[in-house]
């Protein structure tokens, strides 16, 4: 209301009529008299006085005025700023992902993001989920993505489901054949990656569910080095089909079906705070990217 009286004030100075600044701001000439009146009781002084020219501003009226106007600046620009963070034309986005996502899914969708929100701000931190699932719930990035993890204070919105596929070089006879048991694994090296992510458990689960003993094992830290190993025809991996696309496509690296098991699949999510109330902005367009993936 404040600000209302405030406009009232500066469009009387301004057009030195009552009338027309009333016309001016689409209010009846009662109305906006009442707005002054209540703004010079309020700061307990006339700011105008009425001469043959029409209103004018007394030395308080004067005084008052460039702050009248600053505010009323400022709150303008307060509303534009908010508007283009609503729409998502600017603003800082601060994502949160497991290793495979920022590695494989996000560099294509943050250039796509990016060509249509040119002008916000984007800090990606990795961890393992439960490291992304931390950093949502301290507030230290506006989202995560990763695999879904349970917590009372965090939302997950499905993206898309992950494959592990099994894969062998070009050259391997396992590549040649096309498909293979499980057990068939047994006959050959098998090449794990990064312990601590779910991709080890679930290949482990695998070959330990089928009574699997591996003639012998390579376990790396990351994807792109068990890549390169399976590459070099060193062994075979079950790898994110995410994590594959290139190779796939120049045909380097080629997908064995695992006969008689079933598919391996891994939910992607993006994690939110439950309290973090709809989402705007840089977060909503991001989300909606995400979307797209699926």
């Amino acid at each position: 209301m404040f600000l209302a009286q405030l406009e009232a004030f500066t469009e009387v100075a301004r057009l030195a009529s009552v009338s027309r600044a009333a016309e001016a701001l689409h209010l009846t000439q009662p109305a906006l008299t009442a707005r002054l009146q209540t703004l010079e009781a309020d700061l307990e002084i006339d700011l105008f006085v009425r001469s043959r020219r029409g209103m004018a501003l007394t030395d308080a009226g004067r005084v008052l005025l460039p702050y009248a106007q600053r505010a009323i600046g400022q709150m303008l620009d307060g509303r534009k700023a908010v508007e283009q963070l609503r729409t998502g034309k600017v603003g800082e986005l601060l994502i949160g992902a497991a290793p495979a996502v920022s590695t494989y899914l996000l560099p294509g969708l943050l250039k796509a993001f990016r060509s249509t929100h040119p002008h916000v701000r984007i800090g990606v931190r990795t961890g393992h989920t439960e490291e992304v699932l931390e950093m949502v719930l301290r507030h230290e990035v506006d989202l995560g993505v990763g695999r879904p993890v349970r917590h009372p204070d965090a939302a997950l919105i499905p993206v898309f489901d992950d494959e592990l596929i099994l894969v062998a070089a070009a050259e391997h006879p396992f590549a040649r054949r096309g498909q293979v048991r499980v057990r068939e694994l047994a006959d050959d090296r098998l090449i794990l990656f990064d312990r601590a992510s779910s991709y080890y458990e679930l290949t482990s689960s695998l070959v330990r569910q089928a009574g699997v003993v591996p003639e012998s094992v390579i376990e790396l830290d990351n994807v792109e080095a068990a890549k390169k190993m399976v590459l070099a025809g060193l062994g075979v991996a079950l790898l994110p089909r995410m994590a594959l696309d290139a190779e796939l496509r120049s045909r380097s690296l080629r997908q064995v079906r695992l006969v008689g098991a079933a598919a391996i699949r891994r939910p992607i999510v993006a994690i939110r705070r439950r309290d973090a109330g709809p989402p705007m902005g840089p977060v909503a367009g991001f989300l909606a990217a995400l979307e797209r993936v699926g």
